[in-house]
C-alpha cells in the first residue's frame, strides 16, 4: 500500500497531511522535517488505533489474528 501526502505553503510552515488519512497531519520548517514528523504522526495514530482495538477486545474470544500485506 502507498498514502500519499500532500504538503503546503502555510507562511514559515510546511503542513502535511496524508490523502487517505486527513486526519493524520502536521507540519515542519522544510519538506524533509514534515514528511519525517508526518511518519511520526502516522506511527503514533496507528498505536492509538491499536491500543483502543486491544481495550474492545478484551474478554471477547479472538478466533485468529493475521498480518496483512497491503
Amino acid at each position: 500500500m502507498q498514502l500519499n501526502a500532500v504538503y503546503v505553503q502555510d507562511g514559515e510552515w510546511i503542513v502535511a497531511w496524508l490523502v487517505e488519512m486527513p486526519r493524520v497531519h502536521t507540519q515542519g520548517h522544510t519538506i524533509e522535517e514534515a514528511r519525517e514528523n508526518l511518519r511520526d504522526a502516522l506511527e503514533l495514530m496507528l498505536d492509538v488505533q491499536r491500543e483502543d482495538s486491544e481495550r474492545e477486545l478484551a474478554g471477547k474470544i479472538v478466533l485468529k489474528r493475521e498480518a496483512l500485506a497491503a
